[in-house]
């Protein structure tokens, strides 16, 4: 039996100590490290934890597997992930709920207590006018001077009439106003001579205020026909 042309066993001899030596190296160690105890121990440690090795890219990032996503391979991780969102979300809602409930509270109880000082106001000032109404009635029981008491009365009716406007309540125009019945109210009509007073405001028997541009009495009045 013929042993070979000794030019095909150097050439088959170079071609193998040719190939890539990185190659050899790592199947060496690959031969060298199969069946090394600390390599089993690890192995048998990863199946009792789950521990998995996860690829990673140059950058440091994880990489998935092809045909395995991450949530696939990590269900565990997934679900803590959710449940931490799930009460951070729940957190935020509870502390915006509380916020909003005091926010109302404290509107409601300024504002209760806006109007409470409001009509405080009011009725001082009303008061102070009631002070002049009940020096003008001491004076008038006890003296004859008849241009004096006007002269009084005059001046508690504009003093009183400036209150009125402080608080944003002024009289109405009614006399001479063409008759509009979603501001007046007609008490009756009378016959004019003048065709200008047909539907207007002749009279007016109670006067009208408004305040802040709402009508709190409608005026009664007269109209012309």
């Amino acid at each position: 039996m013929s042993k070979g042309n000794p030019i095909e066993l150097n050439m088959k001899l170079n071609k193998k100590n040719n190939s890539d030596p990185r190659g050899r190296i790592e199947e060496t160690e690959e031969k060298v490290t199969q069946g090394h105890p600390n390599n089993e121990m690890d192995t048998e440690r990863d199946k009792m934890t789950g521990e998995v090795d996860i690829p990673m890219d140059e950058e440091g990032a994880a990489v998935e597997e092809p045909g395995v996503t991450m949530e696939e391979a990590h269900p565990g991780e997934e679900l803590k992930v959710l449940r931490q969102k799930h009460d951070e979300l729940n957190d935020s809602y509870l502390r915006l709920h509380a916020e909003y409930d005091n926010f109302r509270k404290r509107t409601l109880k300024e504002k209760a207590e806006l109007i409470k000082s409001g009509g405080e106001r009011v009725l001082l000032e009303t008061i102070a006018l009631v002070d002049d109404f009940e020096r003008a009635l001491d004076s008038l029981h006890k003296t004859d001077d008849k241009d004096a008491l006007l002269e009084g009365m005059d001046l508690i009716y504009s003093k009183f009439i400036t209150f009125l406007k402080q608080n944003g309540v002024k009289q109405m125009e009614t006399i001479g106003q063409p008759f509009d019945a979603d501001r007046f109210e007609a008490v009756t009509t009378i016959p004019v001579s003048e065709e200008s007073q047909k539907g207007m405001v002749v009279d007016c028997i109670q006067k009208g205020y408004e305040m802040n541009e709402k009508i709190i009495r409608y005026p009664k009045v007269i109209v012309g026909e």
